[in-house]
């Protein structure tokens, strides 16, 4: 996002060198990836009938979500070209959305920060009903739901979620839910495209990164001071 000078794209590529984008979730196996619906073509969003969760609304949003986050230019084309929503929607029909590797037994009581996720809702289910929230939220603030209001209002209201200055009527935590949602984004971005993200490589071309190199240890000597430059490998050039 833009906002006082913050540039979306310098962000994204810090967030990388930061760690942030190595806190993911568990991710679809790679057998659940392949088997799931394909985007759609170089260029394209994937067709709203491909999706294996989210229902048309909660679609509309994530797409909305992700051309927001990740807008189009010289770098990369936009959140739904680079298949961000696939991803996310893989994520949350699979075994990470069904909370496979949560422990869901309670006792449920309001947690600090350090404690991690401590909702009783699967993120799928975190998902159904954080989008729900934020549309109405925006319905009675702006008049109209999350995809149709204008980038300035998405922009007003993911930094209100950001800073814990939204809150919603009927719903999860908004600021669990804005952190859920941008933790999958950044997955999306720079996950290995088998799990329907990072389309064409491009958010790993975008950062330098070489993506699965089975053997890089003669490249260290070889490359020390100097630019590497490779074209990325992915899960699936290895097969």
């Amino acid at each position: 996002m833009k906002n006082d000078g913050f540039d979306r794209r310098a962000f994204l590529k810090g967030a990388v060198a930061g760690g942030a984008a190595a806190a993911a979730v568990s991710l679809p196996r790679p057998a659940e990836a392949q088997g799931a619906p394909a985007a759609g073509s170089q260029g394209s969003p994937a067709p709203a009938n491909t999706y294996a969760y989210l229902n048309p609304d909660e679609a509309a949003f994530v797409e909305a979500l992700v051309d927001h986050m990740v807008p189009a230019d010289s770098l990369t084309p936009k959140g739904t070209e680079l298949g961000l929503n696939t991803y996310i929607d893989r994520a949350l029909a699979g075994g990470w959305g069904k909370g496979d590797r949560l422990y869901m037994q309670g006792p449920w009581k309001q947690g600090v920060p350090s404690q991690g996720y401590q909702l009783p809702l699967t993120p799928a289910e975190l998902y159904r009903a954080g989008i729900a929230a934020a549309n109405a939220f925006c319905v009675k603030t702006y008049g109209k739901s999350f995809d149709k209001i204008s980038e300035s209002q998405r922009q007003e209201f993911l930094l209100g979620l950001q800073a814990g200055k939204v809150a919603f009527e009927n719903g999860p935590p908004a600021r669990v839910f804005f952190a859920t949602i941008y933790q999958n984004v950044m997955e999306g971005m720079f996950a290995d495209p088998i799990y329907g993200g990072n389309r064409n490589k491009a958010g790993w071309k975008m950062i330098g990164f070489p993506g699965v190199i089975a053997v890089h240890y003669q490249n260290v000597e070889k490359y020390r001071d100097k630019k590497y430059s490779v074209d990325p490998v992915g899960i699936s050039d290895m097969s």
